[in-house]
């Protein structure tokens, strides 16, 4: 227990499901690798939507859904489910350590499942609502990820779903820590999924002209901070962690790969795509995490970006940083892994919050792919030569919304 009476809050399972690996090994191994995992589509056929590439899953996630069960699945709830079993593997938890009121979970979605609700409402308007499938609502509602993963583990503590797009992911892992800090639960289930790799989806973020349209190299179209950047590149995944009470992990002489100490959120209250000047809003939610996590700000040595690889993004999340680090600001390694896994919206801040936790655990900061020609307005350091053997003590990962959500954690290397 802290000085202010809260529990602390471990990491002991990771579960990523990515473009560029899934499993925490293959993931850890394709970031220090810079691997690009932005490829042509091939979800469906792009000839109508301008930008044609994403990162997609390429596992067969009938290793960890059977083909049965899938079928009254949206991809986005496989995904989640595949991701909470490598977390709990990684974990060593048993499925019997982990049933009953002391586990809870938070799997968050920005979208839920656009793929059920595309389909249906093709049904809809080429038949009509007569033939709309019985499993459409419980498909498609974004709360079903949440519910499957507690039906799947037998998990019936605290339970809830973050729906903030962009910044759930971090939203979900900052929630699910408060209810360990509460002393309400001993483990919890927490993360983001997101399968919106699909022809609705990418026609409205391309319509919108966010999404790079570097049709003809993907591996180089995700590229934060460069002055050549085009918008992002649409990612799906999902990311799981097994979050966990200090005390607990230490009894069962659990893996620690990190702690988490800080989380901040804020509203930016400016516009529904649009940072608000200066980063105003990220600045709160960074100055809530490092308030909350009891450290100054030069005691942070990393961050993880939200770094979308759009103009506005990029700018206005460096001057926040700039306001709320000071000087220090130039001493800090910051980099966007998005430059790898394309941007994952509600699974982003899940599978981002696993790369802090491994850089933290095993001293290596994941680069920025695909920075050659820095944005000159832009002066951090970004990583840009590769992955980095540095020892960081305190590091901070920023998600950032549409609707001016913005969510930051403060982790610590244990």
């Amino acid at each position: 227990m802290t000085m202010t009476g809260l529990k602390r809050v471990v990491i002991t399972g990771l579960g990523p499901v990515t473009p560029i690996g899934t499993g925490a090994q293959a993931y850890a191994d394709a970031q220090r690798a810079g691997k690009s995992g932005i490829t042509r589509t091939t979800r469906y056929d792009p000839v109508n939507v301008a930008s044609k590439i994403a990162g997609e899953v390429k596992e067969d996630l009938a290793q960890w859904v059977d083909a049965r069960e899938a079928r009254k699945l949206d991809r986005y709830v496989q995904l989640a489910l595949a991701a909470a079993q490598l977390a709990v593997e990684d974990s060593g938890l048993s499925e019997e350590e982990l049933r009953g009121e002391r586990t809870g979970t938070v799997i968050g979605s920005g979208i839920g499942g656009i793929k059920t609700f595309e389909d249906q409402s093709r049904v809809m308007f080429e038949r009509d609502a007569s033939r709309v499938s019985p499993m459409f609502v419980p498909m498609m509602i974004a709360n079903m990820a949440t519910g499957h993963v507690a039906m799947k583990f037998g998990a019936t503590g605290p339970s809830s779903t973050v729906v903030t797009a962009c910044a759930t992911g971090t939203g979900a892992v900052g929630d699910a820590a408060r209810y360990i800090q509460l002393g309400l639960a001993d483990v919890m289930i927490a993360g983001g999924t997101e399968a919106a790799v699909t022809e609705l989806a990418m026609g409205g973020f391309a319509n919108m002209k966010a999404l790079s349209t570097r049709n003809d190299e993907p591996e180089t179209a995700s590229r934060p901070f460069s002055a050549s950047r085009d918008g992002f590149v649409l990612g799906e995944g999902a990311g799981v962690l097994v979050l966990e009470e200090y005390e607990h992990a230490v009894r069962r002489g659990a893996k620690i790969y990190a702690e988490i100490v800080g989380y901040g959120t804020s509203a930016d209250a400016h516009h529904i795509t649009m940072p608000a000047p200066q980063g105003a809003g990220a600045q709160v939610a960074m100055r809530m995490a490092l308030s909350t996590a009891g450290i100054n700000p030069d005691q942070v040595g990393y961050i993880n970006a939200h770094g979308t690889s759009t103009h506005f993004n990029d700018l206005h999340e460096t001057q926040g940083i700039k306001h709320v680090f000071g000087d220090h600001a130039k001493n800090l390694a910051v980099s966007s892994t998005k430059s790898m896994t394309g941007h994952l919206l509600g699974a982003a801040g899940a599978i981002e919050a696993i790369a802090v936790a491994q850089a933290l655990k095993d001293g290596v900061l994941p680069p920025t792919i695909n920075l050659t020609d820095p944005d000159p307005d832009l002066d951090l350091d970004y990583i840009p030569e590769g992955a980095r053997e540095q020892q960081v003590e305190y590091a901070l990962s920023n998600s950032f919304a549409f609707g001016g959500q913005n969510a930051a954690l403060v982790f610590k290397k244990v």
